[in-house]
Order: C-alpha cells, then structure tokens, then sequence
C-alpha cells in the first residue's frame, strides 16, 4: 500500500495527454511529464481574457474550457432547467402496467402492438442520440455553455434508454425480439438508415468544419437530429402511448412517456436555438439550394413517420388511425420549418392532438396519470404520494 510518503517513480515515458481542440499552443506543452514544472513554463502567455463577444458555435477560437463569460445565456437557461427536471425510471411504479400486460384480456392485441413497435423503436433511438451527441456534435461546438447543456443532453438520453429497458424488463418482454427491432422491423430500420448518414458524417475523425461545405454538413445533421428526429420521429410514439395512458391502460409507462417528451421537447427547442445562433453567425451557409436540400429531408422524414404510423397501427385504435397522423405529422413538419426559418411546407395542416401540448407542460402539478405528485423544481430524487 502507497503513503503519502512513497516516492512514485514511472516505469515508462507517459504519452502525452490529449486535450479538446481549439486550445492553440497548448497541447504540446501539457504531458504528464511537464505538469510539475512552474505554471508559467507550461501555459502560452495570455494576450487577453476572454471577451464574450469573442465566442463563437463552431469554429470559435476561445478557450472552450473556460464556460463564463456567458454570450449564449439561453444555452445555459436551459442546462439549469432539465437539471431542476431530473427524473429516474424506477421511481414510477409499474405493478398496474405488469397487471394489465399479464391479463390475457388487458390489452387488445392491436394495443399490444403498439407497445411492443413503441419500445423496439425507442431502445436504440435514444443510444443513436446520444452516439451523435458524444462522438459527433460535441467536438465541433466551440461554445462551452452550449457544450454544458450537450453533456447533460446525453445524460438524458442515457435515462431514456434505462426507462425503455425497465418497461421491457417490467413486462417481461423478450429483450432480444425487442432490441433488435431497429435492425428486424423494416419500419424502423428505415427511420434508422435515414438517420445513420448524418451520425457517420460528423462522428468521421477526419471530419473539422472551418469550410463552407463542412459547415453545412454539420448544420444538416444539427437540423436532422434536432428537427427530425426528435422533433418528428419520435411523435407517432409518444402519442401512442399516451393515449393509452389517457385510458387508464399502462399508466407507468405512459408517465415515464410523458417525462421524456417533456425532456425531447428541451432538446429539440435548444437543438433549433443552436441552428439559429449558427444561421446568424454564418449566414453564408443558408444558400437557396441548402434551404431546398432541408425542405426534401423534412418530406422524407414525414414519409418515413407515417410508414411507421401505419405499421404501429395497421386500424384504427384508441380513437385515433394512421391518416390522423398523417396531419399531426404535417403539422409538426410546419411547425419545425418556421422555428428555422423555412417555409410552411404543409400550408393549412392542423393540430389532431392538442392535448399533446398539454403533456409537455410539466412543472409542479400532479402528474395527467395521477401516480404521484411530480416536484420538478426541487432537481432531487422524485418520491410517492
């Protein structure tokens, strides 16, 4: 055993330690080796602080590991609202949900279905999120306050695929026919595929922006996972489950629904700030024909959406069919557009769902399914009442 009196001797030249790009002059002066050294030795004399007005989303030239001076306030706002929004997927009691899914005569096989397609989609699509988070996005802002809020985004993420996990684990489901729906259920797949291009692009070690055209690669996948993903493709499930929920049926896992759409919903609002905030900071990216190439991906993406609708619900259920979502879908697709400055692509779609909205506007009220009372502003651990 070590005392603080033993004297430490490597047995080999340590590498040098990486550090995150945009930190010019200093990586070849931090290694193991050089930290014991006077401060002044190993740091690049500083020319100036850093000025807020400085800062830049991508290709910024501050120090990203210094977060103040705040210039993106609203990034950081929103850090501070999930935290006070933590959740965990076991607080919610799911013995009603095991009930009703063990009762031969619980759950029409209709709703069955939608339970089973809604998992096997969601499992993996949160993990998909969060890979793009991690690996791609992450690397290439240059803001460190947008950077906080992205490190607790993939935190979420991680919370949502433990909540699927528990639901599958709670009802008993087959956890192989499950997780493998994304790569067996031609449905999903499809959402997979059309999605895994823009992952790749900006996950490529090769891949910088500081160009015109790989900045508008990056601003495409930005647009993709904020938009698209979880701004389109996650809504056919949502809206499925929850209106289970608004029958009385699954109930635990409808809460858990209701928590994760209220954390999309976060997500996709700050993923359409970041967007903007690059749009006005690079104005030359937003050329006619990008805008066109985004308006063909939001038509792609509402076709794929509803192919997964009517796989979910090949009839009519829970007082809702596949052609109703058919307009939800529109609607959403139009209400994304102009949050980035696109046209209605849909013009004169409405809502089929308006209590939708109702489900995202949880702060400190009793939950819709009235399992317990939610205290979200506290940001500690969610108990029964």
């Amino acid at each position: 055993m070590l005392t603080w009196d033993d004297q430490v001797t490597p047995s080999s030249k340590p590498a040098s330690i990486p550090l995150p790009p945009h930190m010019p002059g200093v990586q070849a002066s931090l290694s193991p080796t050089s930290v014991h050294k006077p401060a002044a030795a190993n740091l690049p004399a500083a020319s100036h602080r850093i000025n807020a007005a400085d800062k830049r989303i991508i290709n910024g030239k501050t120090d990203v590991n210094q977060l103040v001076p705040f210039k993106y306030k609203w990034a950081w706002e929103k850090y501070l609202a999930t935290c006070a929004n933590h959740w965990m997927p076991q607080e919610v009691n799911m013995s009603r949900d095991i009930a009703l899914w063990k009762d031969p005569n619980g759950l029409t096989e209709d709703e069955r279905r939608i339970v089973k397609r809604n998992l096997g989609f969601f499992t993996t699509a949160d993990s998909l999120a969060a890979n793009n988070i991690v690996l791609g996005t992450y690397r290439h802002i240059t803001a460190p306050e947008c950077r906080q809020f992205l490190l607790r985004q993939a935190f979420e993420e991680a919370i949502h695929t433990h909540a699927y996990q528990y639901i599958v684990e709670s009802l008993g489901l087959d956890e192989s026919e499950i997780f493998s729906a994304y790569l067996e259920v031609q449905s999903i797949r499809d959402k997979d595929e059309f999605l895994l291009p823009f992952i790749n692009a900006i996950m490529d070690p090769h891949f910088n922006t500081g160009s015109p055209e790989n900045d508008q690669t990056l601003l495409k996948s930005l647009i993709v996972f904020a938009c698209l993903m979880e701004g389109l493709f996650f809504y056919v499930g949502f809206t499925q489950i929850l209106a289970l929920g608004r029958q009385n049926k699954m109930t635990g896992a409808a809460e858990q629904y209701q928590y994760i759409l209220r954390d999309e919903s976060m997500h996709c609002n700050f993923g359409i700030d970041l967007i903007n905030a690059i749009k006005m900071e690079n104005p030359m990216l937003w050329t006619p024909a990008f805008k066109a190439e985004i308006k063909a991906l939001f038509e792609k993406a509402v076709e794929l959406e509803y192919r997964y609708a009517e796989d979910t619900m090949p009839r009519g259920v829970l007082g809702m069919n596949a052609s109703m979502f058919k307009g939800y879908l529109r609607y959403i697709a139009n209400r994304r557009a102009t949050q980035i400055g696109l046209e209605p692509l849909y013009p004169n779609e409405e809502n089929p769902f308006p209590w939708m909205s109702e489900m995202i506007d949880l702060k400190k009220e009793r939950n819709f399914f009235e399992t317990r009372v939610i205290e979200y502003q506290s940001g500690g651990a969610l108990s029964w009442d």
